[in-house]
């Protein structure tokens, strides 16, 4: 009688080495099926067929079985709802179990539930391991017992409970011999109902110049990032690995990496702030909606030349640059006084790195609705910002070539105009809430 199989389900954590999960599941079968779903309720919900993200894991997942398929193995490509093609999964493979790497969104919880139930229902186990961060759920609370809601606490727990001499790894690519041999398959753009974007993606590195000089070079647009974001939003790239090398180099690098951990045990124990303000009382504030303005903001033509440059550069190629993001965020939630799920969501549409957690608390954090926010009276001036950032104009003539001739446009807000216009505003809706 033939030994049953466990499938092992990628989602967020598309790599063969140092992950958890596959480690798992190689560690207690001696025959995995690798498994990886387009869902469509996801994609359904894209209105762009030429998404980079999408792009981006069809890539991945290419690359990943062009590594496979040397020795006769590949990831099984499936595409439509998670539950029923693990109904079909269920009635074509005599398996014991399903192994994953636990998501913390509300969305991904409910789904996992649901898949969870069913498998119970057939008497196959489901399991789902910490993978894409070093301490989840309630790895790091207060003594109270309750979620930290203020980052420096967070933060100093995090690192006091941080062993970097004795990070646990797991050699999931010492065991891909465990792996089921199966016909090589790929599902292209077209086969899921998407177009080619033009992104090719490259399998990360980790350059350690740039970790190193990280706390004197993160807030210059002109100078180049570690651009590990999208890396570790897709798991192509193992956090303890990136963790470990930035503990090690930079302590600056490695506390962006636990601001990313803290938004996530935020939305996981405050799921509300999908929707809603963290800070309940910033629902109160009387946004205003101005679709020509909105326009302008979003195809960078608002006459703010650091503005224009970060919304042309997130159009054309899906990426912003971090100091950049707050600049912008604070220009539409402060300067345009509007709602700061409106701009979130832009960014949801067209970042490549984007994520739930780290999207929405960077959001509200410009906002001033966040938990641990800049106060609401802190506006950015976007041309100091500009001084300060990008004071020869690298980053702006890059992307604005207009920029400094009559054709490009005139400021559609004055600062200080906007500035006292949101603090009254802001004043009025916090004391009327």
């Amino acid at each position: 009688m033939a030994d049953k199989i466990t499938i092992f389900w990628f989602r967020r954590d598309l790599r063969l080495s140092d992950n958890h999960g596959l480690f798992r599941a190689l560690e207690s079968s001696k025959n995995v099926l690798p498994v990886f779903i387009f869902d469509t309720e996801i994609l359904s919900k894209l209105e762009n067929k030429e998404d980079r993200r999408v792009d981006y894991i069809v890539q991945t997942l290419q690359t990943l079985n062009q590594f496979l398929e040397k020795t006769g193995k590949s990831i099984k490509i499936l595409h439509g709802k998670p539950i029923d093609l693990f109904k079909k999964l269920s009635e074509e493979y005599d398996h014991s179990g399903v192994i994953c790497n636990e998501d913390y969104e509300p969305s991904a919880i409910k789904r996992d539930l649901e898949i969870k139930e069913f498998l119970t229902s057939k008497g196959i186990d489901f399991q789902s391991f910490k993978d894409q961060v070093h301490f989840h759920k309630d790895e790091i609370l207060k003594s109270d017992g309750t979620p930290y809601t203020i980052y420096t606490p967070y933060s100093k727990q995090w690192l006091q409970k941080y062993d970097i001499e004795n990070i646990e790894h797991f050699p999931s690519e010492k065991h891909l011999n465990r792996l089921i041999d199966v016909e090589p398959q790929n599902l292209s753009l077209k086969q899921i109902g998407f177009k080619k974007t033009g992104y090719e993606f490259e399998i990360p590195h980790i350059d350690p110049d740039i970790i190193k000089n990280y706390h004197e070079t993160r807030n210059f647009p002109t100078l180049k990032t570690s651009e590990m974001s999208v890396h570790l939003r897709f798991g192509t790239v193992s956090v303890r690995k990136l963790a470990a090398e930035g503990g090690k180099l930079n302590q600056t690098y490695l506390k962006e990496l636990i601001w990313r951990e803290f938004f996530m045990q935020i939305l996981y124990h405050f799921p509300k702030v999908v929707h809603q303000s963290f800070k309940k009382k910033y629902d109160h504030i009387s946004w205003i909606y101005d679709e020509n303005l909105l326009k302008k903001w979003q195809e960078g033509k608002t006459g703010y030349p650091i503005v224009d440059a970060g919304m042309r550069q997130l159009n054309e190629t899906g990426f912003m640059h971090n100091r950049v993001r707050m600049v912008c965020a604070s220009f539409l939630t402060k300067h345009l006084l509007m709602d700061w799920r409106i701009g979130e969501a832009y960014f949801a549409e067209k970042l490549l790195d984007y994520d739930l957690s780290s999207n929405n608390g960077n959001w509200q954090w410009s906002a001033g609705s966040g938990c641990d926010a800049a106060p609401y009276f802190r506006v950015f001036n976007p041309t100091e910002q500009q001084k300060k950032f990008d004071p020869e104009f690298i980053y702006i003539k890059k992307w604005v070539p207009e920029f400094g001739s009559k054709q490009y446009t005139e400021p559609i807000v004055e600062h200080k105009f906007a500035r006292e216009r949101a603090l009254n505003a802001y004043k009025k809706g916090l004391q009327d809430a």
